[in-house]
């Protein structure tokens, strides 16, 4: 049975798909502010290249109404970010009738974000995450509403974070295809802090190559500058940057990217680009050498720095390779990378601590949604990392029940005979290598 995620409908919302016939290419764009018309002109181009008259589309309620079932959608009641999204969705007839007058006055004011530091898996390095305030969160979504669509018509092929319909794993699925073209010397790049990094006027500048409406230019400045709040530290100004953890934050640091992705396209470079993570794909070490040139030229003119150790040239058919969307690359085969593993191990550990008090087969069953998430994502790793795993996840679960015996430390000896591996089977628990086996022979069988 497949996972499903609580959604909150409003009274009078209408789905995006509702009264328009449009190609499907649009289908994700909201109805109520992108009719057939307006999206016929998006794709026949508007005159001029830019789009007047937005900010009432902005706020209008049918819009604000979409917003705030966005921000809702998928929130988890049990934890606060997603109560306090419900709280604003059961009070949203009484609210957004508020918020929408103070947007039409242009009296609106987005409340700082709050910031938090969170680990760098594998550093030592923090990284700052500001958490917006509910309200911002359903304005910005009305914003995307309104922009998503005019600057996904001009996105560059190659790019795939981010953005409707697509996603890593066809950003993966191209890595893969270049490699096997034998584009294997890998300009491996990395933007220094991307998102607190961009500069503010140029990004603003970057908008407002398509959109001409001054209000909906002062209500995006707004956000960029309304600060953060830290815990001991008080409010401090954001003068760079676009916060990460902010809804229009992907849209606008893809807005910054496009011209990057349109002039590596110009020039022949084939590069693949998942946000802020990208890499180019070559023939031979001259041709890299010569693409993190034209990189590093448009990084500097951008107000952008290329992180000065992580960012190299890799030949993928030695020893080394490379890492891209958590996965590693080399010598033609790819497997998990280091850090994805110790993300997946952590998050199992959780799920199999020995304190646990749950029924062994309800902790199965909690593991098996991390189980399913992961393999569905690296089910192309090659085939003798998944073995490992399954008797790693075994061992665990025979630690927790040896612990219910009376039984001190991990699992060993007749542990195993005790609940061998078919006990586990039986109570359902998901087998990376047996659901590794049976996708490649549904691959074999496809072909």
């Amino acid at each position: 049975m497949k996972d499903t995620q609580l959604q909150i409908s409003l009274p009078g919302v209408p789905k995006a798909k509702q009264g328009r016939e449009v190609a499907p290419r649009w289908a994700w764009t909201e109805a109520g502010v992108w009719p057939e018309r307006m999206l016929a002109t998006l794709e026949r181009g508007i005159e001029g290249g830019k789009w007047y008259s937005l900010y009432d589309k902005v706020w209008k309620m049918q819009n604000l109404e979409r917003a705030v079932e966005k921000v809702t959608a998928g929130k988890s009641p049990k934890k606060a970010d997603g109560r306090k999204c419900r709280r604003y969705a059961q009070h949203s007839p009484q609210r957004l009738p508020e918020l929408q007058a103070m947007l039409k006055e242009g009296k609106y004011h987005p409340r700082p974000a709050q910031r938090i530091w969170i680990p760098k898996l594998g550093s030592k390095e923090m990284r700052p995450l500001g958490v917006p305030p509910v309200e911002n969160r359903v304005v910005e979504m009305a914003l995307r509403n309104v922009l998503e669509p005019m600057f996904e018509h001009t996105f560059a092929e190659h790019s795939y974070g981010f953005r409707p319909g697509r996603g890593a794993k066809d950003a993966l699925r191209r890595v893969a295809q270049l490699l096997a073209a034998g584009k294997r010397w890998i300009v491996d790049a990395d933007l220094k802090g991307y998102f607190d990094s961009i500069p503010q006027d140029k990004l603003l500048a970057a908008v407002a190559e398509r959109v001409a409406d001054g209000a909906v230019l002062k209500l995006i400045e707004r956000f960029l500058k309304q600060g953060v709040m830290e815990s001991g530290k008080g409010w401090n100004p954001t003068e760079t940057g676009t916060p990460q953890g902010a809804v229009l934050s992907p849209l606008l640091a893809n807005i910054y990217l496009n011209p990057l992705d349109q002039w590596m396209a110009g020039k022949g470079w084939e590069m693949v680009r998942y946000a802020d993570d990208f890499i180019i794909l070559c023939e031979n070490q001259e041709k890299a050498q010569a693409a993190l040139q034209e990189v590093r030229q448009w990084v500097e003119q951008a107000g952008l720095t290329l992180h000065p150790t992580k960012t190299r040239l890799v030949d993928a058919n030695q020893t080394g390779g490379f890492d891209f969307l958590g996965y590693h690359f080399e010598r033609g085969m790819r497997w998990p990378r280091r850090k994805s593993l110790e993300k997946f191990k952590e998050a199992i550990r959780q799920k199999t601590q020995r304190t646990r008090s749950d029924s062994i087969k309800q902790i199965i069953e909690e593991t098996n949604r991390t189980l399913r998430g992961w393999f569905n994502y690296f089910q192309h790793s090659i085939p003798n990392i998944f073995k490992p795993l399954d008797q790693w996840i075994r061992g665990r679960l025979r630690s927790v029940l040896r612990k219910r015996h009376k039984g001190n430390g991990r699992a060993r000896g007749n542990d195993h005979q005790r609940w061998p591996n078919a006990y586990f089977a039986e109570l359902g628990l998901i087998s990376l290598a047996l659901a590794r086996a049976k996708a490649a022979n549904a691959r074999k069988e496809a072909y």
